[in-house]
């Protein structure tokens, strides 16, 4: 496994940044595909119902329980 890769991406109008592992980029490439959505739509809805955890961290916990089901 690999070290965290950041990407900038817009989400709810505003520019911001995910930092995570490869893999979990690959698996939320694959949800949204999966879903007919874009990374930026999907991230939107995560930032929507992430409450105090910083994005990426919500983002791997979706993936995960995306995983778990």
């Amino acid at each position: 496994m690999t070290g965290p890769a950041k990407r900038s991406v817009t989400i709810a109008g505003h520019r911001t940044s995910v930092s995570m592992e490869p893999e979990f980029w690959n698996a939320l490439r694959t949800i949204a595909a999966d879903e007919g959505r874009s990374l930026a739509d999907l991230l939107t809805d995560i930032d929507k119902t992430r409450n105090n955890r910083n994005l990426s961290s919500a983002t791997r916990v979706f993936v995960l329980n995306k995983l778990k089901t």
